[in-house]
């Protein structure tokens, strides 16, 4: 935290810290394999723009955010784990909406964690609709991965849980499919993938790096919009993300989808690339 090893109990911030009230926070989830973060230098590099992205910068380069992060799971003895790297604008002379006086705080926690969907790895997940829509890119900074940016996204998972699923997928502010509320979303129909264009949302590093495995198979891979109406069409579907990894999808509201072959066989690549 700040440069420095500090104990689980005294990592604490004022209660007038401006990222409490104003959200003035980005972040980064990432995966340990065999003590090893996967694309670990793409997420300290994200973590930086995104802090760009909402007006502030991080006091730290990537050089020191990795170093920071290696430290964290030496000291912890974690070989598999989930690593957390938090910026945010701490207390200071600002306490409005403004807050440029306001120091500018890092932290890196870790600890072990499981799959992100449990059991649904195996038999797909089961998503609701969200009634919330992700909003347009000129209403906030849809690609930076801000901490206000998930208000939707947990109230979202929230109704989700409460009807016996493990997640919502959401619709963009035009209406066409977008994401679930913490993962990337792909569409399988007849031997060909289909993925929403990340225009208004984040572009994943997980989604990223599974198009580029489904490419060098040869599949074809189409990035679009993709409308509501579709979903009646597609025959596997899968979600992907750091935490998520890449879990099938059995059911979306009304529609159900096959855990078939490509869907297997693309989470149990990801699984070995990641150990690599």
């Amino acid at each position: 935290m700040d440069g420095k090893l500090v104990p689980w109990r005294e990592a604490n911030v004022h209660i007038l810290t401006h990222a409490m009230h104003y959200a003035s926070s980005v972040f980064e989830g990432e995966r340990a394999y065999h003590g090893k973060i996967f694309k670990s230098v793409e997420h300290s590099e994200r973590l930086r723009k995104s802090a760009e992205m909402i007006d502030f910068e991080i006091p730290y380069s990537v050089e020191e955010i990795e170093a920071a992060k290696a430290l964290t799971l030496k000291e912890m003895g974690l070989d598999d784990a989930y690593v957390r790297v938090v910026a945010w604008r701490g207390a200071g002379e600002d306490m409005g909406v403004a807050s440029a006086r306001n120091p500018v705080r890092m932290a890196v926690a870790a600890w072990e964690w499981g799959a992100y969907y449990g059991d649904a790895k195996f038999k797909g997940a089961k998503l609701d609709i969200s009634r919330w829509k992700r909003p347009s890119p000129e209403t906030i900074p849809s690609h930076a991965k801000a901490a206000g940016l998930y208000m939707i996204c947990t109230m979202s998972k929230h109704a989700a849980e409460a009807k016996g699923c493990s997640d919502a997928m959401m619709f963009d502010y035009r209406g066409y499919v977008a994401e679930a509320t913490g993962a990337n979303i792909f569409f399988v129909r007849d031997g060909e993938v289909h993925t929403p264009l990340p225009d208004c949302f984040l572009n994943g590093i997980t989604r990223q790096t599974v198009i580029e495995m489904l490419k060098q198979k040869g599949i074809s891979v189409k990035e679009r919009h993709i409308m509501p109406e579709e979903l009646e069409g597609f025959q596997q579907c899968w979600l992907t993300g750091t935490a998520a990894e890449v879990t099938p999808v059995g059911e979306i509201g009304d529609y159900s989808f096959e855990v078939g072959e490509l869907a297997r066989g693309i989470a149990e690549e990801y699984e070995k690339l990641v150990r690599t």
